[in-house]
């Protein structure tokens, strides 16, 4: 095991995930200034493209980080067929859920029903299909919808915050399944669809549209809550939430909920609204 993969495992997760937190949060100006400049330079923000392009002008990092973008920056696939990508970024793995295992990496996969803490709700996905899309530190971390959607329920699931970087991906067994995550579980027109916001290392909250901040408070133990027939719909494309520092974002069909584009192949760059498949 490589010195930086036993990091992941000796590391105290939430406890940096915490002062992380708090350290994107401070608004001293050249602290903030520091940060978002850094990162800006070091990953070629495309700054261009946010509705508000000046990095200083943000109050802090995690308002950087969050930034929207310009109206139509973004554009959906016109087809009103086609799945659409939930996020910018780059295709982690994507491909056929195979009697309810999902492919990982190197060889790695995990069960639906570990990833959704639920054998029931994993059921219809059994044989569907799975998209997982990682974003880093450049991209754009608002998550929109795949499809359009009623809310169901969401499930906060406990875990460990491993980095999700592809080092980490090949290295550690089950990671997806194991991490800190918010499982969104949707009805569509042609069935039901989950959106899983997985959290990670230094990069763990999550807020929803309907709901705000979900993660942190960290759970100790499945926190379920039932959104059904509380009129929570939402479009397709529509933003649904955010990654306060990024993630991993994992898109679950039931098997017969359309079939993926081909060239979905790892490292491949994505951007929000692109097809991904059809249903």
């Amino acid at each position: 095991m490589s010195a930086r993969l036993w990091l992941q495992y000796a590391l105290p997760h939430r406890a940096l995930s915490r002062l992380v937190r708090w350290a994107t949060r401070w608004t001293w100006r050249p602290w903030k200034d520091f940060l978002i400049g850094a990162v800006v330079r070091r990953f070629d923000v495309a700054m261009a493209e946010a509705a508000e392009p000046s990095p200083r002008a943000y109050p802090h990092f995690n308002a950087f980080f969050t930034r929207a973008l310009k109206p139509g920056a973004r554009r959906a696939e016109p087809d009103p067929a086609a799945l659409l990508c939930p996020a910018d970024g780059r295709i982690s793995q994507a491909g056929r859920i195979e009697a309810g295992r999902i492919f990982q990496a190197k060889g790695r996969s995990f069960t639906a029903t570990e990833l959704l803490a639920d054998a029931e709700a994993a059921a219809p996905f059994r044989d569907g299909h799975f998209v997982t899309v990682y974003l880093s530190p450049r991209d754009y971390h608002r998550v929109h919808m795949p499809l359009a959607g009623e809310l169901l329920e969401t499930v906060h699931v406990p875990g460990r915050l491993f980095s999700v970087a592809p080092f980490a991906v090949e290295g550690v067994p089950r990671l997806f399944a194991r991490n800190e995550r918010l499982v969104c579980h949707f009805r569509g027109e042609r069935g039901p669809f989950a959106v899983v916001m997985v959290g990670a290392l230094l990069v763990s909250g999550v807020a929803t549209v309907w709901g705000g901040a979900e993660i942190p408070p960290y759970a100790s133990r499945i926190v379920r809550k039932d959104w059904r027939g509380k009129g929570v719909r939402l479009e397709r494309f529509a933003e649904m939430a955010r990654f306060e520092m990024g993630s991993t974002v994992i898109v679950l069909l039931p098997a017969d909920g359309g079939t993926l584009a081909p060239g979905l192949a790892p490292e491949r760059p994505v951007r929000v609204g692109e097809r991904l498949g059809t249903l």
